[in-house]
């Protein structure tokens, strides 16, 4: 029986990557949906749940007074440096400092909190199954690539493999249509 090269090895892991990405990617893009739409009802209810959202409240009340009070002082010292007769530089101006706690560091600590919930509800859901199950069958596909024996025994494998997602390895291609 003769041994398989390192390139049919890689040429048969290739095409397990062929086969299996687009139908990952799309199940992934299905799932990620479904987590944002899970994530942004979770981060309600977590809040509600822990007693942030009185917290939250009163930040987000207390950052729209804070802007409110930058806006004014901005226009404030814009008007004076116009204003004057002498010749004045404006030199005020807002940093990020990163000591202060914000409504969005604490609304991006929730944000994450609640996305690992939705993470674990989205696995409950069709849509994670499935995706747990072609991850699954990608990775048996590779592990029957790396432990073939022979391109004949691999090739019957992998159609073994490929029809549990709807394939066929081994697929013929039809002829392109004649232009006369």
């Amino acid at each position: 029986m003769p041994k398989m090269t390192k390139y049919q090895l890689d040429h048969f892991k290739s095409k397990v990557d062929r086969q299996f990405s687009p139908m990952i990617e799309e199940q992934e893009l299905l799932v990620k949906r479904y987590q944002t739409e899970a994530t942004d009802k979770a981060v309600g209810k977590l809040s509600k749940k822990m007693g942030a959202d009185r917290i939250i409240s009163k930040f987000r009340e207390a950052e729209k007074l804070l802007r409110e009070a930058r806006d004014s002082a901005r226009t404030f010292f814009n008007k004076k440096v116009n204003d004057a007769k002498e010749n004045r530089t404006l030199n005020y101006s807002i940093t990020s400092n990163r000591d202060n706690l914000t409504l969005e560091d604490c609304e991006e600590q929730l944000r994450d909190w609640a996305s690992d919930l939705a993470q674990r509800e989205i696995e409950r859901r069709p849509e994670g199954a499935k995706l747990k199950h072609l991850k699954d069958l990608e990775l048996k596909a590779i592990d029957t690539v790396m432990e073939a024996g022979t391109p004949e025994t691999l090739i019957i494998s992998l159609n073994q493999v490929s029809q549990k997602i709807g394939l066929n390895w081994d697929q013929d291609l039809k002829a392109l249509p004649s232009v006369s």
